[in-house]
């Protein structure tokens, strides 16, 4: 039975259908599992697996002065974009927190900035407010897609036999139009489990058609208990975990996806400069547990009695076997430190980022 107030994706009957365990995300009853985190969770690291991300939001840019809007707003010089390639960006607040993270996907003559389902109408207004005196449209076409998520070493072979498009053609982030099983899509070498894979956009109406041929080829559903697990092992960031308004797309890592370079400017970038120069207040480190217990967001990172830091994430690692985890920390932290779990202070150590890493064969 649906939940009373709750928004639904084009596949929701799917998910019912399929026995999927469902929960309030961002507004959206979504599927959390299906068969089992765990399992859910290795058939994406060993085969491919099949998420529905629709819930994401999507913004439309289009105008004589889209390029120059997208530029203000997003860390990434978007000019270095060839069309029919994405890029992963921040978008800042004049101080230099984030108000999210995105991808940024340069079209023939539009932009395309797919932001996330919790942050979809803040991230609407910041971008409209702040492009008031430029001649271009925001547009808001989350409504108008859904989005599929297939991931994992097979997902190439999978979606090959479904789409006359050259799928080894399309390099990681780059991205195409195409048909799959008849329906008309953009298909992204893009994701966010550290496997290979793609992001399908297509109309609602086709989606569930899509999902149903995909899972008989052989994808597993999975769902987004499996994804935050396979994100958090591959080292990524979650908007509301490692990064928020108060912190820096340099303090949580990603500072890759930052051109401090950039002119014209974006919005934050005066203060991500003197950031670099005068030092991080925070640093974003991984950890594996040396001691018993499972690290979880909001618990304290101590070193001695002292407090230096904050989980923003943690699991036990399906993959890797181990109680692993992402924290805040103050910059001078040693590489050894303990989570307080329960009131106990348990040891735990600095390890490098990404926990997990695929096999590039």
């Amino acid at each position: 039975m649906a939940k009373e107030g709750l928004r639904h994706t084009p596949l929701y009957e799917e998910h019912k259908d399929l026995g999927a365990r469902l929960v309030d995300f961002a507004g959206y009853e979504m599927p959390v599992q299906y068969s089992g985190i765990q399992a859910e969770h290795r058939a994406v690291r060993n085969h491919a697996g099949l998420f529905d991300v629709s819930h994401m939001g999507e913004a439309i840019f289009r105008g004589p002065d889209a390029e120059s809007a997208v530029q203000r707003l997003v860390t990434r010089d978007v000019g270095r974009l060839d069309v029919g390639q994405a890029g992963y960006s921040a978008v800042c607040y004049e101080a230099g927190g984030t108000v999210d993270d995105v991808i940024v996907y340069r079209r023939e003559g539009d932009f395309l900035v797919v932001v996330n389902a919790s942050n979809r109408e803040k991230d609407l207004d910041h971008f409209r407010e702040n492009t008031e005196d430029l001649d271009v449209e925001v547009a808001d076409e989350s409504d108008d897609w859904a989005l599929l998520a297939l991931q994992g070493p097979e997902a190439a072979r999978l979606l090959q036999d479904l789409t006359g498009t050259d799928l080894s053609g399309l390099k990681p982030f780059r991205f195409a139009w195409g048909e799959i099983d008849g329906a008309r899509s953009l298909i992204s070498r893009t994701g966010y489990t550290g496997e290979d894979g793609f992001e399908i956009y297509l109309s609602g109406g086709d989606a569930p058609r899509v999902w149903r041929s995909l899972v008989e080829a052989g994808a597993t559903p999975a769902g987004l208990g499996a994804r935050d697990t396979l994100r958090l092992e591959a080292g990524m960031c979650l908007y509301g975990n490692e990064l928020d308004a108060e912190t820096t797309p340099l303090e949580a890592g990603i500072s890759f996806a930052v051109h401090l370079d950039k002119d014209p400017h974006f919005i934050g970038q005066r203060a991500l400069l003197l950031e670099d120069t005068g030092g991080l207040r925070k640093k974003l480190v991984g950890f594996e547990m040396e001691g018993r217990g499972i690290a979880r967001h909001g618990h304290h990172v101590t070193s001695g009695a002292e407090i230096v830091g904050e989980v923003t994430s943690g699991t036990r690692s399906p993959t890797l076997e181990r109680a692993i985890g992402l924290a805040l920390v103050d910059p001078g932290v040693e590489d050894r430190f303990e989570i307080v779990i329960r009131d106990n202070p348990v040891p735990a150590k600095t390890v490098p980022l990404p926990f997990y890493k695929r096999d590039r064969e």
